[in-house]
């Protein structure tokens, strides 16, 4: 759950003084102050600053920025004087943007405005697009901006110039629920050269694996009774969970994890690296434009798929370990010489085309619930303080899951495939002939097959994923934010 919104009295002024002194606004910044003053000592340090503004969404490195903008005696505090003098800067610049986008000099932003000043900087966006960032601060609802709801929004953001506005709630974080990977997008060529997008690829990486791992029980079993539940498993999960231990005992349950885990790191460097390359094909001549939806859309999937076909290989040994019988397999490259040996190269991408059809409606839908869930986010908070990274993480979870679910007769049949045994050189079971066969013999409802404890995976998979991103973002000193 996120932080309940923390409200701040308005500073309410007329436009002529918004740069000079005035009473009322000391009045209220006076109040703001001692609200922030949490143990009344005069100051405000960097942890009351924390607490007092955890609604907001803003990172830890955010709010050094603006203790160091006030923080004019170099005391590591901000007194009143300092925390006034910052406001009042502050509220000079954000005068400026907002002079520069009211086109028409009557006082308010409407969306056409917000669309023309970003089409000025090369940002193309839809006027719906621009309506829906709008409505982020419009607090009474009439579809307009004026100075004291644009002021009050940005108040403590640091908002440096227009694109600011426009990289709203993109996507941050890698979240790893053990099947597709979702890789952050949209960092600026900064973030880029300075090497802060590896150093946050790395946490994600890491915090995919601590995931994998805490979870790689409940997906041992989705793969047993994905392949063995019609003859083997016709009970429920938990009589599937005992055959388990009873088999290989508990150490049985991590089976085939460690390939699970290793693939992580080849599979996100290659699906962002393809993914920036797709993009700035697409872009063509002009490099600053941002991607629509759909253009993003088709950019994921063709990175999902090269990341795919590299690492597919990978995928059948992960499947077959897991499957594996305790003693037949003593390691990972004596599974795979056994596959080689007996079945030949091309047993590595057994299951290829219904795992590759797969990344099209899971990418579809992944993208089309997670950019639904935080517009209507957007539409129910008008005028609050931006989301934060744990709703972000709860709409990314959601849409996961529901990609997933349209996904997952695919991946089962290509879970079935990887898992068949064959002689070198012998017809390999085709995707259709697998779909009719299960359709036949199980039903409709066996194309489901294994979804119960794969679902049950989604909640703590996404939890331990998200608290150890955190702990590894801090440590590899990345900071991100939940918007703006």
């Amino acid at each position: 759950m996120s932080p309940p919104w923390t409200r701040f009295p308005s500073a309410h002024c007329q436009d002529s003084q918004a740069g000079g002194p005035d009473q009322e606004r000391e009045k209220r910044w006076a109040e703001l102050f001692d609200q922030l003053d949490l143990n009344k000592d005069g100051h405000i340090d960097i942890l009351e600053l924390r607490t007092g503004l955890a609604g907001r969404g803003l990172s830890k490195a955010s709010l050094e920025k603006i203790v160091e903008a006030g923080d004019t005696n170099q005391d590591g505090v901000l007194d009143f004087k300092e925390f006034t003098q910052f406001l009042r800067a502050h509220e000079k610049d954000l005068k400026l943007m907002f002079r520069s986008l009211d086109k028409n000099n009557d006082g308010r932003i409407d969306a056409a405005e917000i669309q023309h000043s970003l089409h000025t900087i090369g940002v193309e966006v839809s006027l719906e697009d621009a309506t829906r960032i709008l409505q982020r601060m419009d607090k009474d609802g009439t579809m307009t901006i004026d100075w004291n709801e644009w002021r009050d929004f940005f108040l403590f953001k640091p908002l440096t110039n227009i694109e600011d506005v426009a990289r709203c709630w993109k996507r941050s974080m890698m979240l790893d629920i053990g099947e597709q990977l979702t890789v952050p997008d949209d960092f600026t060529e900064e973030e880029k050269k300075s090497g802060y997008v590896w150093r946050q690829l790395m946490a994600g990486a890491f915090a995919g694996s601590v995931s994998r791992t805490g979870t790689a029980p409940l997906d041992r079993l989705k793969v047993f009774r994905q392949v063995r539940g019609f003859v083997d498993f016709k009970g429920n999960v938990l009589s599937s969970f005992r055959y388990m231990l009873k088999e290989g005992g508990l150490r049985s349950l991590w089976r085939g994890n460690g390939i699970n885990v290793l693939k992580i790191a080849p599979e996100t460097a290659i699906k962002f690296t393809a993914y920036e390359k797709i993009k700035n094909v697409m872009r063509s001549n002009n490099e600053t434009r941002n991607l629509r939806v759909h253009e993003r859309f088709v950019a994921g999937s063709l990175a999902g798929a090269t990341a795919q076909t590299a690492i597919y290989p990978m995928e059948v040994l992960k499947t077959r370990l897991t499957l594996g019988k305790t003693g037949q397999y003593s390691g990972i490259a004596v599974c795979a010489k056994q596959i080689l040996q007996r079945e030949g190269i091309t047993a590595f991408y057994k299951g290829y085309v219904p795992n590759l059809l797969s990344i099209v409606p899971y990418a579809g839908i992944d993208l089309a619930v997670y950019e639904t869930l935080k517009f209507t986010w957007l539409n129910r908070n008008r005028g609050l303080a931006d989301p934060g990274v744990v709703v972000l993480v709860g709409c990314g979870a959601v849409s996961s899951t529901c990609g997933q679910l349209a996904s997952y007769p695919l991946a089962l049949i290509r879970t079935r495939m990887q898992a068949q045994a064959s002689v070198k050189g012998a017809p390999k079971p085709s995707m259709s002939a697998s779909l009719r066969s299960i359709v036949r013999q199980e039903g409709v409802a066996g194309l489901y097959r294994g979804i119960s404890p794969n679902l049950l995976k989604v909640i703590p998979a996404v939890s331990v994923s998200y608290v150890v991103y955190e702990y590894t973002r801090i440590v590899l000193g990345v900071d991100i934010e939940g918007g703006i």
